[in-house]
């Protein structure tokens, strides 16, 4: 409704710098770790190890995915973007999801192909030294990371921690089996368990690619979320009703447009303060938002339709009862 410039919610601001910090130590850490856990692969010859090095060159891969899409996301919108880029970090989302169901096949593979063929260990002490430090080192950074994707609502970094969350669960089922491995010589325990933990996976990495997929098709915001707009609208009686609430989200940032019914005889300067002060608590309550409030006025004959009709929408109020309350 108004064409005046937005007000720059600093909170956004502080977010966008959480989630680049975020990004960046996730980076650094799959990066160094990966490195770790491919020469204590090569070291001890254990495979389950080398798988749960390649799993972590897949997570170095995402961490990179999360580190740009964030940034690229809190581009602000320009003259071929006006809607602002977040839906790169909802694509970035949904890409570090389908490598995560890529590694879960591979694991699969690799623990069936263990279960017929078996593997030859040695200086499984380093081996166990390695994954103990990866493992402590994976729970705290993926603690972080979520953290962060919770407090941001950053769907890439909330992928990433899952992947960080995964690395940390396989890295501490491969020491597992390592020192069982070491203390019982039973070899069937480390491609039995892979299995086990890559079905786990695949059900968190098809959650992730589902919640993607739907902020790419501009599925509208959750049930939870549309009551309370509806709450705010029906609990001001400046506005008769209220209709075509259309809702949406691109990355962090929920879009909102609706039109609400005012009376006839006002000025154009009070229409205008009311869509802007509907506009401004709606974006308070779901910050961060954008709403955009078009002001109809109020109509008898199409007022008088929808009361005949007996079925009327769900976002339509009856006017005459709402007149009588102003």
């Amino acid at each position: 409704m108004h064409d005046q410039a937005r007000e720059v919610n600093p909170n956004e601001d502080i977010n966008n710098r959480l989630r680049q910090r975020a990004a960046g130590v996730s980076l650094a850490y799959n990066a160094i770790f990966t490195l770790a856990k491919l020469v204590g692969a090569f070291m001890t010859g254990s495979i389950s190890l080398l798988s749960e090095a390649i799993h972590s060159g897949t997570d170095v891969i995402a961490s990179f995915i999360a580190f740009v899409s964030v940034r690229a996301a809190a581009v602000p919108p320009d003259e071929e973007h006006p809607y602002g880029h977040g839906k790169i970090e909802s694509l970035a989302g949904f890409g570090e999801s389908i490598l995560l169901l890529l590694m879960v096949f591979y694991l699969i593979y690799e623990g069936i192909h263990r279960l017929f063929t078996g593997v030859e260990l040695q200086n499984l002490d380093v081996g166990v030294a390695v994954i103990a430090l990866s493992t402590i080192s994976s729970f705290v950074v993926s603690r972080y990371v979520t953290g962060v994707a919770k407090k941001t609502d950053s769907l890439a970094l909330r992928s990433n921690g899952q992947h960080l969350t995964v690395d940390f669960v396989t890295s501490l089922g491969v020491l597992a089996a390592l020192v069982a491995v070491k203390l019982t010589g039973w070899k069937l325990i480390d491609p039995l368990l892979a299995i086990g933990l890559a079905l786990w996976m695949a059900v968190g990495a098809w959650k992730l690619a589902r919640l993607a997929f739907e902020q790419l098709i501009d599925r509208r915001l959750p049930e939870e979320e549309i009551q309370r707009i509806e709450r705010i609208l029906r609990e001001d009686p400046r506005a008769l009703s209220f209709h075509r609430l259309r809702t949406r989200r691109s990355g962090y940032i929920r879009y909102i447009d609706l039109h609400i019914v005012v009376p006839s005889d006002w000025s154009l300067q009070q229409a205008h303060e009311t869509a802007d002060d509907l506009e401004k608590r709606i974006e308070r309550i779901l910050t961060p938002a954008q709403v955009v409030i078009h002001v109809d006025p109020y109509d008898p004959e199409k007022a008088a339709k929808v009361s005949d009709s007996g079925t009327p929408l769900k976002e339509e109020l009856s006017v005459a009862q709402r007149k009588e309350k102003v």
